[in-house]
């Protein structure tokens, strides 16, 4: 389970605001721009409010995380329903969202020197089962959004953790448990993607 089978009905809520934006002459790939930078934007500021041990800031991540999620959704709808599909859209979605998870996860490793090396390895698997995900489509079966960590699962996870550390509810431990709860689901997310990958 996932996620990401809740993509058709929040695609349904956006596509008024996706018909919007294209009058506007905006498309997909600055939709995905827009994602990539402001998230690496916020990533920056949220390393340095580690460092600074100032906690609050990371309430900013919750929202930013939904925010996320649609204009992913948005650049996807206008590729598709508008005709904006493009070679460099492809490597600019994909890459796009290995850097903005990223630069999104890593300010988590310098909460507490015990969640360094589990925060690393959510970076690091988040990642490789994107890859593998991506390899579903080059091996003749489709692009693999299996679960159960998935780009939308972890965007839940990770805003929740946000706003639990934003206001004071999650201690370091609390937060490495969390992170090694992501860990073993990354791990079962990419041996789903290979597996059904490889017999669909």
């Amino acid at each position: 389970m996932t996620l990401y089978r809740l993509k058709p009905a929040f695609q349904a809520l956006l596509r008024p605001v996706v018909a919007g934006l294209f009058r506007l002459g905006i498309t997909a790939n600055q939709i995905t721009m827009t994602a990539t930078v402001f998230s690496m934007i916020l990533g920056a500021g949220l390393i340095t409010a580690a460092v600074a041990g100032a906690w609050g800031w990371f309430l900013l991540l919750p929202p930013w995380c939904l925010l996320r999620m649609a204009l992913n959704a948005i650049d996807g709808l206008l590729a598709r329903e508008f005709g904006q599909r493009s070679a460099l859209g492809a490597y600019l979605n994909e890459l796009g969202d290995l850097i903005a998870d990223a630069a999104l996860y890593l300010p988590f490793a310098l909460v507490d020197a015990r969640c360094l090396w589990p925060a690393l390895l959510v970076i690091f698997l988040a990642g490789l089962s994107e890859v593998a995900g991506i390899l579903g489509g080059v091996v003749g079966s489709e692009r693999r959004n299996d679960g159960p960590m998935g780009k939308s699962d972890r965007a839940l996870v990770f805003g929740l953790l946000g706003l639990l550390l934003g206001i004071g509810w999650l201690p370091p431990t609390g937060l490495l448990v969390g992170l090694i709860v992501v860990v073993v689901l990354l791990g079962w997310t990419l041996v789903n993607r290979v597996k059904r990958g490889i017999i669909p």
